[in-house]
Formats: structure tokens, C-alpha cells, sequence
């Protein structure tokens, strides 16, 4: 947020030395801080796809990136690379690794690659420049931490311009499935492609169903909840302080005319009914 004086001499800028444009001027500059605060909500949700989880010798192989607002909605999409990397290292992954990234024809397209990993740093850079403010928008994904990780090491300055904070949606699927069991039987499940583009817009996805069926949901509940505590303990000291009061003044009243105790009863019942009303 801008300071007051700093905030004056830009509105000032905008609407011109002599307040010609004043009016415009103002609406312009509140319009361009509202458009700039409104980035600084953005998320830059990246999953990569490596060779394994070895830090000190798996290497990344394919890396996408999507922008989205605050809300989920997909507001930019960037660069979908895939990096070359030695036949060597390919040969010595893991049996998984070879499985799956051999099914999905990543190993075949990792082999017929140019993209070397300084310029897929570039690209993605100049991506997230475009899109976000620098250290404001955190790394979003599922179990991004892994990715961030490889991201540190290999892309150090595409993770300086990111907030230092991220968003992982396996956090929130894990206390899902521990607070709201019966809930999470419905979240989406995912097709596991092992393709960084397919996987980014299944997390997107993943996480707009937690918030839609849970997040909105159970915070609506506790509202409803806290209001009607707050208004039944009203009404009943109300109440308490009503009851009592008619009761002393019948029961005072009943010793000059009233011969039984029913009957005053039934005196005090009528009278509490009819100050509530």
C-alpha cells in the first residue's frame, strides 16, 4: 500500500500540476493501485517433471507454469518446456521414472530437445515479469515443495522474484481427508499423467473443490453458529431478568389476592407472556 505522501505526488502526477485533470487523474490512479494490488494476489502454480527426487543428481526434465487470481480462475498460461538432458542421466533413472515417463513419450521428447536449462530459467522469467510484481505471488501446486526445491538449486533467480511463502494444495488435501473424511470421498481424483501442464490444471482443480465444498461451507456454519449462541444468551438473560421481576411483583401481589399458590402461578406465566410480546 502506498504511503500518504508517496501516494499524493503519484495521484498528483496522473491528474496534472494544475488539477486540470484532477478528477480523471484520481479515479485513474486509484484504478491502477487497485489493478496493482489485485496482482500482488496472484498464484504461480509450476509443477516440474524429473528425472527423481535426488537433488544432488536427478535433474528436471519438463516445467509449466499457470497465473491465477485469488478466486482460481486461470488468468495466464506460460511457457509448457521440455529441457534436455544427457541420455546418460536418462538411462540411470529409476524404474518408475522410466515406466511412466516412457509411457507418457516425456523421455522420447527430453531426447529430441534444444531447451537447455539457463534459457527455460529465461523464459519463465520473463513469464512471471510479465504477470506478477516481484516477491509478492507465492509458488503454488501439489507437493510443490519438491518442486521448490529443484527450483532453488537449478533456478535461483526465477525463485527470487516469487514471495518466499508457497501454497500446497497436498497441505489442505491432508487435513481434508483427517477433519472432513466424509467430504473428501468427493474431491477430484487425479489421472495421474505425470505431464506438467495436465498436472498444474489438476491441482487448480483440486483445490477449487476444497474451497467451494469445505472452506465457504464450514466458515458459513461457524458464523450461523456464533450468531444464534450470541442471540439465545440475549434472550435468555432477557428473559431471566423479565421472569424474575414479574415473579416478585406477583408474588407480593398474591398475598392480598390470592388464596393459592396455583393461581399465582398461572398469574405470573400470563404476565412474562405478555411483557415479551
Amino acid at each position: 500500500m502506498l504511503g500518504g505522501s508517496l501516494g499524493s505526488r503519484l495521484l498528483r502526477g496522473v491528474g496534472g500540476s494544475r488539477g486540470q485533470f484532477g478528477a480523471r487523474g484520481v479515479r485513474e490512479g486509484g484504478a491502477a493501485m487497485a489493478a496493482g494490488e489485485s496482482m500482488a494476489q496472484r498464484m504461480v502454480w509450476v509443477d516440474l517433471e524429473m528425472t527423481g527426487l535426488d537433488i544432488e543428481k536427478d535433474q528436471i526434465i519438463e516445467m509449466a507454469c499457470l497465473i491465477t487470481d485469488s478466486d482460481l480462475n486461470i488468468l495466464a498460461e506460460g511457457p509448457n518446456l521440455i529441457i534436455k538432458q544427457p541420455d546418460e542421466l536418462l538411462d540411470s533413472m529409476s524404474d518408475w521414472c522410466k515406466e511412466h515417463h516412457g509411457k507418457s513419450g516425456l523421455t522420447k521428447a527430453v531426447k529430441e530437445s534444444t531447451m537447455t536449462l539457463q534459457q527455460a530459467e529465461y523464459e519463465f522469467l520473463s513469464f512471471v515479469r510479465q504477470q506478477t510484481p516481484p516477491g509478492l505471488c507465492p509458488l503454488a501446486g501439489n507437493s510443490v515443495h519438491a518442486d521448490k526445491k529443484f527450483l532453488d538449486k537449478y533456478m535461483p533467480q526465477f525463485m527470487k522474484h516469487l514471495h518466499y511463502r508457497i501454497i500446497d494444495v497436498s497441505t489442505v488435501k491432508e487435513l481434508c481427508r483427517r477433519w472432513y473424511p466424509e467430504e473428501y470421498e468427493f474431491a477430484p481424483k487425479k489421472a495421474a499423467s505425470h505431464r506438467a501442464l495436465d498436472d498444474i490444471s489438476e491441482s487448480i482443480k483440486e483445490l477449487q473443490f476444497y474451497r467451494n465444498n469445505i472452506f465457504k461451507k464450514k466458515t458459513d456454519e461457524k458464523k450461523r453458529k456464533i450468531i444464534e449462541n450470541g442471540e439465545n444468551e440475549k434472550t435468555n438473560s432477557c428473559r431471566d431478568v423479565e421472569c424474575h421481576t414479574t415473579f416478585y411483583v406477583d408474588t407480593r401481589n398474591a398475598g392480598a389476592h390470592h388464596d393459592s399458590q396455583d393461581s399465582c402461578g398461572i398469574t405470573t406465566v400470563v404476565q412474562f407472556y405478555a411483557i415479551m410480546i
